[in-house]
C-alpha cells in the first residue's frame, strides 16, 4: 500500500504568521527522502494554507507524483492545466469548514463534471474523485470519466477515535464493499481523511488487498511537531550559544 503525504498543515503553521517557515516545499522533499510515494496538497480557494507558489515549487522539485486536491472551479482547472500535477483529486469545499466534511456528491453534478474534466483528461492528468463509499457515487464517477476514486474515511476515523469500535468495523465493511465494487468496475481505489497512527493499523489490516494508497496529512504533521521538536530546540540552543 502506497503512502501519499499531505503537506497542507505545514503551510497552516506558516500562514498563522504569514511568514516563510515552515516550508511545505521542504516538508515535501523530506517526505520524499523518507520514502513517501506521493505528495498531496489542497490548494483551497481561500488560500488558507497552501499557496500557488508552493504547488509550483513542489511540482518542480520533487521526483515523486504530485496529487493536487481541488474544488471543481474554473480557477482551479486553469491552475491544474498550467502546473500539470500528476493527479487531481476533486473534493467538495466550503469556506466555513475547518476541514473537508465529506465526499463530493458526484451524482448531483455528473453532467457538469463530465464536461469540466475533459480538458484535464486530454492533458494526461489522472482524475480521482473524493467520494463516500457508495455504489451510486462510484457509478457517477465512472460516468464523468474518473480514473480513480478516493474513499472518504472520516466516518471510520471519527468512530474509532470515539472508541465506538464495532460501528467503526461496520464502516470498514462498508468501505471494503465499495472498494471491491469500484475495482470490479475498473477504477483505482485510494482512501484518506482522519487516519492517524492509532486507527490506521486496523484499516490497513482489513483493506490492504483492495485499497492501493492512503493519503495522510494532519497526523503526520502533528507527530512531527512533537517528535521532531527536540532536535529543533537543540539546534536553536546551539545556534544562539555559538
Amino acid at each position: 500500500m502506497r503512502l501519499g503525504v499531505n503537506v497542507d498543515h505545514v503551510a497552516t503553521v506558516r500562514q498563522a504568521r504569514r511568514t516563510f517557515e515552515p516550508s511545505p516545499v521542504f516538508a515535501a522533499l523530506i517526505a520524499q527522502q523518507a520514502g513517501a510515494d506521493q505528495i498531496t496538497l489542497h490548494l483551497r480557494e481561500d488560500r488558507r494554507h497552501i499557496q500557488d507558489r508552493d504547488l509550483e515549487l513542489i511540482k518542480e522539485l520533487v521526483n515523486i507524483p504530485v496529487n493536487l486536491e481541488m474544488a471543481p472551479t474554473e480557477e482551479m482547472r486553469e491552475i491544474a492545466l498550467r502546473v500539470r500535477p500528476d493527479r487531481i483529486t476533486l473534493v467538495p469545499e466550503r469556506r466555513e469548514e475547518i476541514t473537508t466534511e465529506g465526499g463530493l456528491d458526484v451524482v448531483s453534478m455528473k453532467e457538469r463534471l463530465k464536461e469540466y474534466l475533459k480538458p484535464l483528461k486530454e492533458a494526461g492528468i489522472e482524475i480521482s474523485l473524493f467520494i463516500e463509499p457508495d455504489k451510486e457515487q462510484i457509478e457517477a464517477s465512472l460516468y464523468v470519466g474518473a480514473d480513480a476514486i478516493e474513499i472518504h474515511t472520516g466516518r471510520y476515523a471519527n468512530l474509532w477515535n470515539e472508541h465506538r469500535f464495532e460501528e467503526a468495523r461496520e464502516e470498514l465493511r462498508r468501505i471494503r464493499e465499495a472498494a471491491i465494487y469500484a475495482r470490479e468496475r475498473g477504477l483505482r481505489v485510494y482512501a484518506g481523511h482522519g487516519l492517524t497512527y492509532h486507527n490506521v493499523k486496523e484499516f490497513v489490516r482489513e483493506l490492504k488487498d483492495v485499497v492501493e494508497e492512503l493519503n495522510i496529512g494532519h497526523s503526520i504533521v502533528a507527530n512531527a511537531v512533537i517528535f521532531g521538536f527536540e532536535r529543533a530546540v537543540k539546534e536553536m540552543i546551539k545556534l544562539i550559544n555559538t
